[in-house]
């Protein structure tokens, strides 16, 4: 589920941007004033947008997309002279003051962009012959059993160090298989 996440340390600030993008037909999962609420919030959702400005209650807006998934996009509402054209991977900057119209153009572009991933995720997926299909449900299986992961926490750390490494899913799969057997040898 994609969701919208709107966090400011002024909840009246937070709480009046929802209620723009409310009247504007979009769904807001949630408002915080922190952080770490906005991450807990993400990590109940697959995938979305955080609309955040500079400094939180509790970290910085860089912090935040360090600690949100990655199938999470980010949205920072400030001055253009706090981040200055340079945003960390995975950012959109909107300048103040903010006016409706920008707000909603670069929300309604950050989510067609999610969705053409998507897109991309599952044809991948589709690709995929039964043989690499087994890598990585091995692979996963490895993961969950050596180190107490889910099934979606094995996931995404497949998925995270395949687009780290730019190697596919199966190929990185493969890879930690072979250690894993090279570490069960040298065990013996």
């Amino acid at each position: 589920m994609t969701g919208i996440i709107v966090v400011f340390p002024n909840k009246d600030n937070a709480v009046g941007i929802r209620n723009l993008l409310v009247r504007y037909g979009l769904t807001v999962t949630g408002v915080c004033t922190s952080g770490a609420q906005a991450v807990n919030l993400a990590d109940a959702l697959e995938e979305g947008i955080v609309i955040c400005g500079y400094k939180l209650k509790d970290m910085m807006y860089t912090q935040l997309r360090e600690y949100l998934p990655d199938s999470f996009g980010l949205l920072l509402v400030a001055s253009k002279n706090k981040w200055d054209g340079s945003l960390p991977e995975g950012t959109v900057g909107l300048p103040m003051p903010i006016k409706a119209q920008d707000l909603m153009e670069t929300l309604h572009m950050m989510l067609e962009n999610m969705e053409r991933r998507r897109k991309k995720r599952r044809e991948e997926k589709k690709r995929r012959n039964p043989r690499q299909q087994k890598i990585i449900a091995d692979a996963k299986s490895l993961l969950m059993e050596r180190n107490h992961m889910s099934e979606e926490e094995a996931h995404r750390y497949l998925q995270k160090n395949s687009m780290d490494s730019g190697r596919n899913m199966a190929e990185t799969a493969e890879m930690i298989l072979t250690y894993c057997g090279y570490c069960e040898r040298s065990e013996q």
